[in-house]
């Protein structure tokens, strides 16, 4: 494994002190624009990544995440700026995602290769050259590979660890990885909470993190009620540190409910990829006029007999889910359906809300962005692979 450096401290020399002190003159805003626009075009390789000055103790950091997920693969790209004391701030972050996932090449792993040196290049046009040795890249598969057979996963694993260890960056063997449910929960939970600012205090409350993904579906949240803790399944129950803080959570994994496996587990599908590539799914669950095709991990299927409802923020309650699922759901033999899954995504979405113990009056905040920051469980295991960095 490359040596890790002390990443982001180099020495500042010339007439660039004068922007620099500028920035931190400016920077006490409550929401300074630096950091809400993305750097202008060569921007750090002009020097903005260099300490202000030895007694403001600032200094910048990257992390490259690649979020491998069941529909597509992620690359989060954080500039951090780190802190003598307490939490980083998160001064930038680039995305880029692109379609389909690594668990498409599963036949044939040595296809994955142009996407993923694409994406790499993304982060090598984001991070100053002069620190991309010092800025660790990492791949978190989820549960895409998860649900693959070993082999399959083995081999896709290390073609991608054969393209980090030829790329500039930090890498190692532990670089890339299948992620663990649980951790993939951890994860989300330390995302959502540092953009709320609740891990900046110890004594802040902290928030629930429900993640509805492709492939699984994660509950997270730090319980009120010790006697949660005394009865719930040991596994279920984890502590860790983040921040100079010690947090204990419950969290569980389901492999298998995420949206897109539970959708073809209700059409009557499997997770493993038919022969001939492409299969025929007929369901009292869709429309009986419609007829479609639908593409799922790399395989088109023909769908007879509705895609979820997306929303881009704001509030719901379970009772809301069930009341659009009744009226999505009657209204099928009306008129042929724009969104042939919406009845079937609605009615799981309402069962599985209700038989995790949310009654109907439960009200969910529904954010796909923080502070335009993705609230997936990227950044926190970015931070968690940092400090696991600087510990060893």
């Amino acid at each position: 494994m490359k040596r890790p450096k002390l990443a982001g401290v180099f020495l500042f020399v010339g007439c660039l002190l004068a922007y620099l002190m500028f920035v931190k003159r400016h920077y006490t805003a409550t929401k300074p624009e630096a950091y809400r626009r993305p750097p202008q075009p060569g921007s750090d390789r002009l020097g903005d990544d260099r300490p202000a000055s030895a007694a403001a103790g600032r200094s910048f950091q990257y992390g490259i995440m690649f979020d491998a997920g069941s529909t597509g693969t992620r690359i989060h790209i954080f500039k951090f700026q780190m802190e003598n004391k307490g939490a980083p701030k998160l001064a930038h972050e680039t995305f880029r995602a692109i379609k389909p996932g690594l668990s498409a090449y599963a036949d044939d792993p040595e296809q994955c290769t142009a996407g993923i040196m694409e994406l790499l290049e993304v982060a090598k046009s984001s991070v100053p050259p002069s620190i991309w040795t010092s800025t660790p890249v990492v791949l978190k598969a989820t549960a895409g590979l998860r649900l693959l057979p070993g082999e399959k996963a083995t081999h896709l694993l290390d073609q991608v660890r054969a393209l980090f260890l030829e790329s500039p960056f930090l890498s190692g063997d532990d670089s890339v990885s299948i992620m663990d449910g649980t951790d993939e929960g951890i994860s989300a939970w330390i995302t959502v909470n540092f953009l709320t600012g609740d891990l900046h205090s110890a004594d802040s409350p902290t928030v629930g993190m429900l993640d509805l993904g492709g492939g699984s579906t994660q509950i997270t949240f730090s319980p009120q009620d010790e006697k949660t803790i005394q009865t719930s399944p040991i596994d279920f129950i984890r502590s860790f540190q983040v921040f100079n803080s010690t947090h204990t959570v419950y969290t569980h994994s389901y492999l298998g409910l995420g949206l897109m496996s539970a959708r073809l587990a209700v059409l009557g599908g499997v997770d493993a990829s038919p022969l001939g590539g492409s299969t025929e799914l007929v369901s009292p669950c869709l429309a009986p006029e419609y007829s479609g095709t639908w593409e799922h991990a790399d395989v088109v299927y023909t769908v007879k007999g509705q895609k979820a409802e997306e929303k881009e923020g704001g509030t719901i309650k379970v009772s809301d889910y069930i009341t659009a699922a009744k009226r999505v759901c009657s209204g099928l033999s009306v008129s042929p359906p724009q969104s042939p899954f919406l009845c079937l995504d609605l009615v799981y979405i309402s069962v599985l809300l209700q038989e995790l113990g949310f009654p109907p009056h439960k009200q969910f905040k529904l954010a796909r962005t923080i502070n335009q920051v993705e609230t997936s469980w990227a950044l926190g295991a970015t931070f968690h692979y940092i400090e696991s960095l600087k510990r060893h």
